[in-house]
């Protein structure tokens, strides 16, 4: 008599096993291939759209009431340090901000709310820096200015 028949629930457990892990191989593959890393620009991108937001904000209510003289006010803004591991910037671009980024589906611009009495915005901010928003002048002619210390 032969004892083979000792082995067939082995290899059926052998061969469950590794239709099992194949199946997860193959999820994990395509999970990593196209869905994660989609998601994670897609964060990205809503990361940099609520800092534009934030900074545009900080902008905006760094500038004095009207019946303000002799006007020198510096605000610390926060910003993220990174978006998606990826180094960014913020510029001034007329009365806009421009959020500018390498990283794939980040970046954007907003305009800034600012009361007719502010003249000019200028600088920049990028995240390897401290941002401070700089606002200067008199109560008619205000300068806004985007600075890193």
């Amino acid at each position: 008599m032969s004892d083979d028949r000792g082995l067939t629930p082995v290899v059926a457990k052998t061969l469950e096993i590794g239709i099992v892990l194949l199946y997860v191989a193959l999820v994990l593959a395509t999970l990593y291939g196209g869905v994660v890393p989609s998601a994670r620009t897609d964060a990205a991108g809503v990361v940099g759209d609520r800092a534009l937001a934030a900074a545009a904000t900080n902008v905006e209510d760094a500038v004095p009431p009207a019946n303000a003289t002799r006007v020198r006010v510096e605000r610390r803004v926060d910003l993220p340090a990174t978006l998606r591991d990826r180094s960014y910037s913020i510029r001034a671009d007329g009365r806009a901000l421009v959020l500018d980024s390498d990283a794939p589906g980040v970046g954007g611009r907003t305009p800034l709310s600012l009361p007719g009495r502010v003249t000019t915005v200028t600088g920049s901010w990028n995240d390897t820096e401290d941002a401070v928003v700089v606002v200067r002048g008199d109560g008619d002619d205000l300068t806004v200015s985007l600075e890193e210390r």
